[in-house]
């Protein structure tokens, strides 16, 4: 795609959300494999868990003979109901809006959420999206509908063409934190919410919001990266600009190359750890190679056994 999410583009990726699932349910050797397990509470037949009362769960699935004797409320869960909800948080920030090579970091958020759209869309669950910028943050509401993912796909569209290289307006990291503020209040429990960003202005305000939402949902972090991140080219000098200051780096000096690169690696470390420390998956996403190549070798190794099979 390039610098700019084309709606038609975000339209036909339709036809490529195959290969992969989002389900919870996944081999030992999954990425995936290790999340939680969340189930929609339902009132089936098929008893899955005791857990403690989340608000919003159905008073009527509460048991109360374990409740009295634990002193709080516990509900019994069913996995008879197979509605799963779908929430995608799409960044679409100024820091999203770079790219060495095929794509710029925003196209991938874009192409990520489409493929996910659809592919939540084709699997007969809700799906809907929150997408931000630095400036305000636009909600989908979660329906099963194709009208909806085309609602979603158009506002991240249009968001994505409002990037611009020369904009006035500062970057603002902290925009990340507010919009997963909203996530909480949006998704209660039982949801998949899946979130494609560099994840620009991470902090430990991060790390304690997406620790909460993981704990009664399931959250997938696509890391959309480019390659300079990883490795930096042999030029002499590299001209950074960030709309309104530009700089240009001697990458010739080693001591400049080595703090770049332990600088960029710190951040990439930190954000994949979060794998093992939250318990949330993290996809690294490249912006120099295929996104539904990348999405199917990351979480298609399902299909593929399930074919097997």
């Amino acid at each position: 795609m390039g610098a700019y999410a084309e709606l038609d583009s975000l339209v036909a990726l339709q036809y490529k959300a195959a290969g992969f699932t989002l389900r919870h349910n996944q081999p030992v050797h999954s990425l995936l494999f290790g999340r939680r397990a969340s189930h929609v509470r339902g009132r089936g037949l098929d008893f899955e868990e005791l857990r403690g009362y989340v608000a919003g769960d159905d008073v009527r699935s509460i048991d109360w003979r374990v409740t009295a004797r634990m002193q709080k409320p516990y509900v019994r869960v069913y996995s008879e109901e197979r509605d799963r909800p779908t929430m995608l948080v799409v960044d679409q920030r100024i820091n999203m809006f770079f790219g060495s090579r095929v794509s710029m970091k925003s196209v991938v958020a874009a192409e990520v959420s489409a493929l996910a759209a659809w592919r939540v869309f084709h699997q007969g669950d809700r799906v809907g999206a929150l997408v931000f910028n630095d400036d305000s943050v636009e909600e989908a509401r979660m329906h099963r509908s194709r009208a909806t993912v085309l609602r979603i796909l158009d506002c991240i569209s249009r968001l994505n063409h409002l990037l611009r290289s020369d904009t006035l307006s500062p970057p603002k990291p902290e925009q990340l934190n507010k919009t997963l503020e909203s996530v909480t209040r949006v998704c209660r429990h039982d949801a998949l919410i899946l979130i494609a960003s560099d994840f620009d202005g991470a902090d430990q305000t991060t790390r304690d919001l997406l620790l909460h939402l993981s704990r009664s949902n399931d959250v997938i972090c696509c890391l959309t990266y480019d390659p300079l991140a990883v490795k930096l080219p042999p030029a002499e000098q590299l001209v950074v600009s960030n709309g309104e200051l530009q700089v240009e780096l001697q990458l010739g000096q080693d001591k400049i190359r080595k703090n770049i690169l332990d600088a960029s690696d710190r951040r990439m470390r930190s954000i994949l750890s979060w794998q093992h420390e939250l318990g949330i998956a993290v996809l690294p996403i490249s912006t120099a190679e295929d996104v539904p190549l990348q999405i199917r070798h990351l979480l298609g190794q399902v299909a593929s056994l399930r074919r097997q099979r």
